[in-house]
């Protein structure tokens, strides 16, 4: 954390913290063929929870996003996609932190076995995009960054904004 001393808005001095990460947020919106999707379940220490997410995690900064998500998306899956494309940049907690995220739409899927961290316990579970959706809207999925990329590709399909094949895939 990085403290800078500030005049805050009615021009008294005060204190403002500021969380200053490494790495930059990378998340994974796979679809299969079937208009299914991948979550991965895990317990997140911070809130004290099971919390059940897309593919996320942390990228280098100094590396093409892409990159990080393919190995994360490989890493807590074992999928490999052929096709790709960023659809989301995100400030996850601006108030408090420089922490940016960036998710990726990824499609065409090839199964392998996961490759998880030896640090991480997860469960991997494939799911109808709808369902996924419902566990949004339920609570059942807090993650804001999971939550975004799956409200996002429901707008993006709703506007035509994405290659047909894949729109319908989302659509059912």
């Amino acid at each position: 954390m990085v403290e800078h001393n500030v005049l805050n808005p009615s021009g008294e001095p005060g204190i403002y913290g500021v969380v200053k990460l490494k790495n930059l947020a990378v998340g994974v919106l796979p679809i299969d063929r079937d208009g299914s999707t991948y979550l991965v379940g895990q317990y997140r220490f911070p809130g004290e929870y099971y919390s059940w997410e897309l593919p996320e995690g942390g990228g280098a900064m100094d590396q093409e996003p892409v990159v990080s998500a393919k190995r994360e998306l490989l890493e807590e899956t074992g999928l490999v996609a052929a096709q790709w494309s960023k659809f989301i940049t995100m400030d996850l907690s601006n108030a408090i932190s420089d922490e940016r995220a960036i998710g990726f739409l990824a499609w065409d899927l090839e199964q392998h076995p996961p490759e998880p961290e030896s640090d991480e316990r997860i469960v991997i579970r494939r799911v109808a995009f709808k369902d996924a959706l419902d566990m949004a809207m339920t609570g059942e999925i807090r993650c804001v960054f999971t939550q975004a990329m799956l409200f996002k590709a429901v707008l993006m399909v709703k506007n035509g904004d994405l290659p047909d094949a894949l729109a319908r895939r989302l659509g059912n």
